[in-house]
């Protein structure tokens, strides 16, 4: 039998560095390590560890126990697992694991031209190709001459070290008598073992003193982790083949999206600087402001009783700010995104199959995961069933079609009543809105200034209301999202999903529809809801019979959707960097505060890893979860914020870094994991993009004043060129005050000082009706409706012309690059040759061996016999 537990063995821990990655002996590497803590009263958890244990080294894994007196806390056990090669070509074979087996042989591309520009950005070459570029073919046990192995040891990187052994541990048995105990996952929920981890090769601030091991955390730190590193490249290649291609593939998106955030970000910069310099042309700002225009403009109450009457020159500041964003670049702004976005998803698929090939994912199809199987499904399998395209066995789960549609019905009804909840607080929020209107309006009945002496000048009612009600719709959704995320994976657990890729699916889908109406449910109320249904003074509308619902100001609610959207997006990506950074460094601070004083010789490899965070098997779905948020909030609504892709990208170069930092120096290293995408995630950016254009289409025409201005200059302005001068007199109907109900009458307390000194008769509000004194009064006029139309016609132009530009741009620009179909026929061409080839020359030695007497021996012979091995999955027999 191999190795079992090495226990009791004296070392000299002055003299040899426990700041390894090997086992004693310096030879066998560490590719996985469990912990343990053995309580007083742990007489089951023992007998599953001995059992657990014993069946690890039936299945050929080697062992060593570093006994809890050899610990800085004297009580922690830590059990060091290595793989060796027989166990490795096993199960690389069992997994389809491509490997190499000729250099690449088609010359590089030449070199770009003004290629000596981009220098400053560059990496040295051995970080970003830490490796030769191969052919590869998936890994065959029979045919181990067929490919290029130098060295077994080092023949297989610890990355798909690591991602054999955790296959292992999760199919492994723990209990006799049980045959469904199984897998290292339980174990680590019972406490039998307190945590499980892979290595890192190093110390991340420098190399190690092991001159085998090739220190590829400090290389990562160095050039890739620290926050002096924000404008390099990233080392995809090293990260790959450190982390795998799972954390690889979120690194290469999120990358590629900073990258093309930057574009969005200028043309956004560029369309706000023509907004600031276009400032002296904003007439009906500069009417509002005006005293003998806007300040003769006596607006009615905003709400009953506790508003009095105001003149429209208090809202002289929202109405400039506003312009800085409602204006004619808006609407350029709102269809170059619109094809932008087209051109993120395109580009993305092109990069993306890049990888694929690159990374040796081509072949890696979902249906044909069985291999990938959980090990949660494959304990409650009770029967088999053939696989009518493999017409092999496979374990299915006895469950009724009852059963199963019980299952969806329940999971999704318990979704929609959390959406229901979300709804519901954001109705609270507007009812808080309704309420406290009254209030600030109140307090700044007079002046602004009267109260609040510094920036009073800057603050309305309607901004004092915005801001609060925003800053608590963002506390609820952050309360919301804490208690939700456990609901979505207690009901996703309960669904059994078959392999690891469905599990994140659906996780994914249940968590994104949650998270999209938490986040965008109140920039929604604002940019389509608010000011729609006011009705008019003497007939408003009331929400629950009781609030009177909002106006917008004069200069247009567009201001308002802005600062709902800045205090929501940047709320969330403060928030997202304080959890993500601040929470694991002090965390890691605090449990290593005794341990990180003590020289390298006592402060083992594996306590170190031991002492830093765990990067959870659903780290990176709350990694991407939080950046399509953030694409969301810069596609859906980014008409009425064009400096929204700039805050998104500054916040994304920091947040490359913060995640490479994190991941380098404040988690255990996650075990590796394959993945040719980015999953339900492309799909779901896809939605985005589509329901993008609808929206920005919708802002532009309902939320900006954009049309209506339009409308006015080329239709009813009275002189012989098109000019906004009038706009805001044409914009405002007129209410005769006799007309108002008691219950609307504002108190006569309320009313300033200037209502009393002049006979006021009329009032004004923002809408298009007809004057008392018509024969249909206050009936929307002819202009309302030809504001209307051109609404409606310019959302129908706007979205064919953006779909038209889309598709068209989706199809110019093929999926897979030219050069990358290329290069995959030759790699199949050459993987057919050569195990043609191979094959001729084994029969061939087969057939000199056994000269005239061919009867008498079929097969070469071999050297050793083969090692029998207990392959721990049952869908593999």
């Amino acid at each position: 039998m191999m190795q079992h537990l090495i226990d009791g063995l004296e070392v000299d821990k002055q003299q040899q560095s426990k700041d390894s990655v090997y086992f004693r002996d310096g030879v066998r590497r560490i590719d996985f390590v469990l912990s343990y803590i053995d309580d007083k009263d742990g007489e089951k958890k023992q007998d599953r560890r001995k059992v657990f244990e014993a069946n690890l080294v039936a299945a050929g894994l080697e062992l060593e126990t570093e006994d809890k007196s050899e610990s800085e806390d004297g009580k922690t056990y830590f059990l060091k697992i290595h793989v060796p090669w027989e166990v490795l070509a096993t199960y690389a074979d069992v997994l389809k694991i491509k490997v190499p087996f000729k250099t690449n042989d088609i010359p590089d591309k030449k070199d770009v031209p003004m290629s000596w520009l981009c220098t400053p950005y560059r990496l040295p070459e051995h970080v970003m190709q830490p490796e030769p570029d191969y052919f590869t073919a998936t890994f065959d046990k029979s045919k181990i001459d067929f490919f290029l192995i130098e060295d077994k040891e080092t023949f297989f990187p610890p990355s798909t070290r690591n991602r054999i052994v955790y296959y292992i541990l999760s199919r492994c048995q723990y209990s006799k008598e049980d045959k469904d105990k199984k897998g290292i996952k339980r174990l680590l929920n019972n406490g039998t073992y307190i945590a499980a981890f892979p290595l890192h090769d190093s110390r991340y601030w420098t190399r190690s003193r092991d001159a085998n091991c090739d220190s590829e955390r400090y290389a990562l730190y160095k050039y890739w982790a620290r926050f002096s590193r924000f404008y390099k490249e990233q080392p995809l290649n090293l990260i790959r083949k450190y982390y795998g291609e799972k954390i690889g593939i979120y690194f290469a998106w999120l990358g590629f999206y900073t990258e093309m955030l930057s574009y969005a970000a200028v043309v956004g910069l560029l369309c706000f600087i023509y907004g600031v310099a276009s400032f002296d042309e904003n007439i009906w700002s500069k009417e509002i402001c005006n005293e003998t225009i806007g300040g003769q403009i006596v607006m009615c109450p905003l709400c009953d009783k506790k508003c009095g009457y105001w003149k429209l020159n208090t809202t002289c500041s929202s109405s400039w700010q506003s312009y800085l964003f409602d204006n004619t670049a808006t609407v350029f702004f709102a269809i170059f995104m619109g094809i932008w976005v087209t051109l993120f998803l395109e580009f993305w698929k092109r990069r993306q199959a890049r990888l694929e090939y690159e990374w040796d994912l081509v072949d890696m199809e979902e249906e044909q995961q069985q291999l990938q199987l959980r090990p949660e499904y494959e304990i409650k399998c009770t029967h088999r069933r053939r696989n009518r395209v493999t017409q092999e066995l496979e374990w299915v789960l006895d469950q009724t079609p009852a059963d199963k549609a019980g299952r969806f019905l329940l999971c999704w009804t318990t979704v929609v009543l959390w959406m229901c909840l979300i709804i519901a607080s954001i109705i609270g929020v507007i009812a808080y809105r309704l309420a406290v209107f009254a209030a600030f309006a109140s307090i700044m009945k007079d002046s602004p200034t009267n109260k609040l002496d510094v920036v009073g000048s800057l603050i309305t009612p309607q901004f004092a209301t915005s801001v609060t009600a925003s800053c608590i719709n963002f506390v609820i959704i952050m309360v919301l999202n804490f208690l939700y995320e456990r609901v979505a994976i207690k009901i996703t657990d309960m669904e059994v999903p078959k392999t690891h890729v469905e599990y994140e699916n659906k996780l994914t889908v249940k968590m994104f529809l949650f998270q999209f109406v938490n986040y965008y449910s109140s920039c929604f109320y604002v940019a389509f809801f608010k000011g729609k249904f006011v009705g008019y003074p003497g007939d408003y509308a009331y929400m629950f019979g009781k609030w009177r619902n909002e106006e917008c100001e004069p200069g247009g609610c567009l201001i308002e959707l802005t600062t709902q959207l800045v205090i929501v997006m940047v709320g969330k990506q403060v928030w997202g960097n304080i959890q993500e950074a601040l929470v694991p460094w002090l965390c890691n601070w605090w449990v290593s505060r005794n341990a990180r004083n003590h020289p390298e010789s006592l402060y083992s490899r594996w306590e170190q890893d031991h002492d830093l965070q765990t990067f959870g098997q659903l780290g990176l779905f709350y990694e991407y979860l939080e950046m399509v948020i953030q694409f969301g909030f810069i596609t859906l609504f980014v008409a009425s914020f064009p400096l929204a892709p700039l805050l998104a990208l500054m916040n994304n170069i920091l947040e490359v870094r913060v995640d490479a930092w994190k991941f380098t120096t404040q988690f255990r290293r996650p075990v590796a994991a394959k993945a040719h995408s980015i999953g339900a995630w492309d799909e779901i950016l896809n939605m985005i993009a589509v329901f993008s254009v609808v929206t920005n289409a919708f802002i532009v025409s309902f939320t900006s004043d954009m049309i209506p201005r339009l409308v006015y200059k080329y239709a009813y302005y009275q002189g012989a060129e098109g000019s906004m001068e009038g706009y805001i007199n044409s914009s405002l109907a007129v209410f005769n005050i006799t007309d108002f109900k008691p219950e609307n009458r504002p108190d006569d307390s309320e009313n300033p000082d200037w209502f009393f000194s002049s006979n006021i008769t009329t009032c004004r509000y923002r809408d298009y009706r007809n004057p008392p004194g018509h024969e249909k009064p206050y009936i929307h006029s002819m202009q309302f409706w030809h504001i209307l139309a051109a609404k409606l016609a310019f959302i129908i132009i706007m979205e064919h012309v953006v779909f038209v530009v889309k598709f068209f741009v989706a199809w110019l620009i093929p999926d897979v690059p030219s050069d990358v179909k290329a290069r995959i026929k030759r790699e199949r061409y050459l993987i057919q040759e050569y195990l043609h080839n191979y094959e001729l020359e084994k029969l061939k030695i087969q057939l000199s061996q056994n000269g005239p007497n061919i009867e008498q021996c079929t097969c070469p012979t071999t050297a050793a016999t083969p090692v029998k091995l207990e392959v721990l999955s049952d869908c593999l027999t």
